[in-house]
């Protein structure tokens, strides 16, 4: 008699992932619950990573780059479907003493953060605290373990590169602190407050409200030495430098006849081009987020957030979307893939968003009934983090 045939998870590892290769992420998760050997085999890393690299917010780039190598595959892919549709658990980790708030223009208790692996840093007052996160992604502590200061008045934005925080102030002057050890530097940068600040490949940029943009250098010798002062003509809200390190762009405040939006030779200090043609007069450019050294977002007081690609065209946004209820936008900050998370002017509102729709994808009223801006927000694959006025909420989307 015949011996029956041989059942399809008999084959040959190499040929059943090719099979499984084709196969959504339902069929994998039903082919997970035919045997052992197919459920292990389904949970491949392998076989999720073309699923994830369309998902939001999975940890990989638009160029498959992974950003969150060492966490499962599959689960990212279950952790993005709760982003997709708004599914958290809602929290007030911390809370602090809250001055009142004109404006934009004030550099006092607009909170910034930024996050590493291990630990939040967050800007309160003159100080820049650092909070253990849970393991697990349980949350965070509420006991800084490291405290940095050094400003004699408001931080008002830092940036966290390779083990260093370079924040600036409203004493006008730049602190760079080295995380693991006491070196420290600081240094008078500005006349008026520093409001942004980004540091790459040992050179710092500041943008001020004395309506300059400057590039300062770290190399040894030359510490805190301005390379360059950039007369912007109006004050700069926000500032970054290129991936590639060969330029920087500054956002203004639109007070002028100029775009708000320029980018500068770093080497030299002139002007390379102003991004767009169609700004009206106060439509201050806020926050400023490479996604690569060619894409580019932008948000602001306009209301909008915009999606540059200056290699196809520096006068006009490839991409845009526009604020639900006509506020301003304070923050944003992508996955470089899919999703784009902003924060708003009222009521402590964060919103995701889905480039491949025109739409806002899911909102996050946290400061209702009371008002208050979304400062900064930052999130990792399992979770966002808002600054308000006067806390720090965050959201868990592994619940």
């Amino acid at each position: 008699a015949a011996s029956p045939p041989s059942p399809l998870w008999a084959l040959p590892e190499e040929l059943l992932l090719l099979i499984c290769s084709y196969l959504d992420a339902q069929a994998l998760g039903r082919l997970a619950q035919v045997c052992r050997r197919l459920r292990f085999l389904s949970g491949r890393d392998l076989l999720w990573r073309r699923i994830a690299r369309g998902c939001l917010n999975s940890g990989f780039t638009q160029l498959g780059t992974d950003l969150a190598a060492g966490i499962p595959v599959k689960e990212r892919v279950k952790v993005s479907q709760n982003w997709r549709h708004g599914r958290c658990r809602r929290e007030t980790v911390l809370k602090w003493k809250c001055k009142q708030v004109a404006s934009f223009s004030s550099s006092f208790l607009m909170p910034w953060m930024e996050l590493d692996g291990k630990y939040l840093y967050l800007s309160q007052a003159e100080n820049i605290q650092a909070y253990p996160l849970c393991p697990e992604g349980t949350g965070l502590q509420r006991h800084p373990q490291a405290i940095f200061s050094g400003h004699q008045e408001d931080v008002c934005r830092f940036v966290l590169v390779n083990s260093h925080i370079v924040s600036g102030g409203g004493d006008g002057s730049v602190v760079l602190h080295k995380i693991h050890g006491s070196y420290s530097v600081k240094f008078s940068a500005h006349e008026q407050e520093v409001n942004c600040v980004d540091f790459q490949g040992g050179l710092i940029v500041s943008g001020s409200r004395d309506r300059t943009a400057k590039v300062w250098s770290l190399s040894a010798g030359r510490v805190g030495q301005c390379l360059h002062t950039v007369q912007t003509e109006d004050r700069v809200w926000s500032i970054a430098i290129s991936p590639l390190l060969s330029s920087f762009v500054t956002g203004t405040a639109c007070c002028g006849h100029t775009s708000p939006l320029r980018i500068w030779d770093l080497e030299s200090g002139q002007l390379l081009t102003c991004l767009g043609t169609d700004f009206h007069r106060g439509a201050g450019v806020l926050d400023v987020f490479y996604e690569t050294p060619s894409l580019l977002l932008s948000c602001g007081y306009d209301t909008y957030i915009r999606y540059w690609d200056i290699r196809t065209s520096t006068r006009k946004c490839v991409q845009e979307w526009e604020e639900p209820h006509d506020s301003a936008l304070y923050c944003i900050r992508s996955d470089k893939n899919h999703m784009i998370a902003s924060g708003s002017s009222y009521y402590g509102v964060v919103r995701l968003w889905d480039k491949r729709q025109t739409q806002c994808l899911q909102s996050f009223h946290l400061s209702s009934p009371t008002s208050s801006p979304v400062y900064c927000l930052r999130f990792s694959t399992t979770h966002l983090y808002a600054a308000l006025a006067s806390a720090l909420h965050v959201l868990d989307f592994t619940a």
